[in-house]
């Protein structure tokens, strides 16, 4: 992306660094448990709570779901690996420092392929990812002058994946974060869950002329929704645009997006890594992975997205964007599968579930797990379109009842008598019947205007209620009207 300012275009160059809550029991460094919505510090075992003498060990879980996660990304595993203390100071960081990995992480570098807009794939280099602990919550809202302290969330298992900085646009940074939110779902490493805070993403931003080298940049820290990454980032690259041509320089610093403002605003001066003093934390060795073991892991990875979108393609014959939309979400992709197993034509069941089931999940505000119609009733209703037992406009009609009802198909079909008339006898008289109140249209279509023919078509199949067999009323009529 390109900005146009007064004196100039400029690019923008942007790296996430996506911090994604391990799907673990357990936390990172102790026995406590990582469930969602507990009673504040209901959770906390003496390690997270930093008591003297504490020691942490580590969670072999949560190791192995680090080097999934690295696999998937087609990073390096590294065989060794060192946690570090990262030492700063908050209320709801009992230690005074996180465990980390600095130098030594346990994945190194990779890549994600995201699909843009226009129909291309980008590749963005991952730099790293390594494991650390989250903090706890400190939370603002509860007295008027007192803040509150809740460690349930202290030492649950981070992944924090850096992105290298090639990013040029808040649509490419957008759906970069879909397709990690997606890859880690797939693997079952994070929830993704954005919402309670499981998948979050730090933005770095900074622009340049076109060509030079980079430019500043500002963090800006913890957005945990897709649409104000994409918000921070617009905002934030237009106002340093402006701070640099109007003389000033942009500051190396932390800042805050306000979604209720759609603006960023300084949090603190950017830190540097000399200022978190890191050093090997002591009471943790150096973590030694088995080969063998890594490619045991590699061989129990699940189809990823890009796989299973090639898949589509080749097997059922889609198009890249059609399996690209059923792919992005794991769930999606395994509903439109029931849907299209052994299907005639696997296209017709992806025009359904994309069409006509996400559009009626949309307005209903439900997502394809709590989904009024399943697979199996959706499998059923397409069976009747193929087999000639209704017409794909009457299907439209019975996919209504079904998302009002939760009934099946063949039910309301049978119910409601629209089963499709196929009787060549009954069709012909309702053609005869068209054609002998439209004398005039008639003469009209048998005088050159062609384009009548439709609604003759459109005539028959109302006075039929629309349960005649369309492609028998299109062979009938012309014979008819060709006269």
């Amino acid at each position: 992306m390109i900005i146009e300012g007064k004196t100039g275009p400029w690019e923008i160059v942007i790296g996430l660094e996506v911090h994604a809550q391990v799907v673990s029991n357990a936390k990172l460094f102790s026995g406590a448990s990582t469930a969602f919505g507990a009673e504040p510090n209901a959770q906390v075992s003496f390690v997270d709570a930093a008591f003297p003498g504490m020691l942490p060990v580590i969670n072999r879980a949560c190791v192995e779901q680090a080097v999934k996660t690295g696999l998937g990304l087609s990073a390096t595993i590294n065989e060794v690996s060192v946690f570090d203390r990262k030492n700063y100071f908050y209320p709801d960081l009992p230690a005074g420092y996180q465990i980390s990995q600095y130098k030594q992480p346990i994945v190194g570098e990779g890549h994600l392929d995201i699909d843009l807009a226009s129909g291309e794939t980008k590749r963005v280099g991952i730099e790293r990812l390594h494991l650390e602990q989250d903090a706890g919550k400190s939370i603002h809202d509860q007295h008027p002058q007192k803040t509150y302290i809740d460690l349930n969330r202290a030492g649950v298992a981070l992944m924090e994946i850096v992105s290298k900085p090639e990013m040029r646009s808040p649509e490419e940074a957008g759906a970069y974060m879909r397709k990690m939110r997606a890859l880690v779902r797939y693997l079952g490493t994070c929830d993704g869950n954005m919402e309670e805070g499981s998948l979050r993403c730090d933005a770095n931003v900074s622009v340049r002329r076109p060509g030079e080298g980079l430019g500043t940049r500002c963090e800006l820290k913890n957005i945990n929704s897709i649409r104000f990454v994409m918000q921070a980032i617009e905002y934030e690259a237009r106002r340093q645009v402006e701070v640099l041509e109007d003389g000033g320089t942009i500051r190396q610093e932390t800042r805050l997006f306000d979604s209720a403002k759609g603006v960023t605003r300084p949090m603190r001066s950017k830190e540097h890594a000399h200022d978190y003093r890191y050093f090997p934390d002591p009471d943790l060795l150096p973590l030694v992975l088995d080969r063998k073991w890594i490619e045991e892991v590699r061989a129990s990875l699940p189809e990823l997205p890009d796989a299973k979108k090639a898949r589509f393609v080749s097997d059922y014959k889609l198009t890249p964007y059609d399996a690209g939309v059923l792919v992005a979400e794991k769930e999606n992709a395994e509903f439109f599968e029931v849907v299209a197993r052994g299907r005639k034509d696997p296209k017709l069941a992806a025009n359904w579930v994309i069409v006509e089931l996400f559009g009626a999940l949309n307005r209903l505000g439900r997502d394809i797990a709590s989904s009024p119609v399943s697979a199996r009733q959706l499998a059923g209703l397409l069976d009747l379109i193929e087999n000639d037992t209704i017409s794909g406009r009457i299907a439209k009609d019975v996919f209504g009842f079904m998302v009002e009802t939760g009934r099946d198909a063949a039910a309301i079909v049978e119910e409601r008598g629209l089963r499709q008339v196929t009787d060549t006898g009954a069709i012909e008289a309702a053609i005869d019947k068209v054609i002998a109140d439209s004398a005039a249209k008639v003469a009209e279509y048998r005088g050159g205007k062609q384009a009548l023919f439709g609604w003759f078509v459109g005539q028959v199949m109302k006075s039929t209620g629309g349960k005649a067999n369309p492609a028998a009323v299109n062979e009938l009529l012309r014979k008819k009207l060709a006269g």
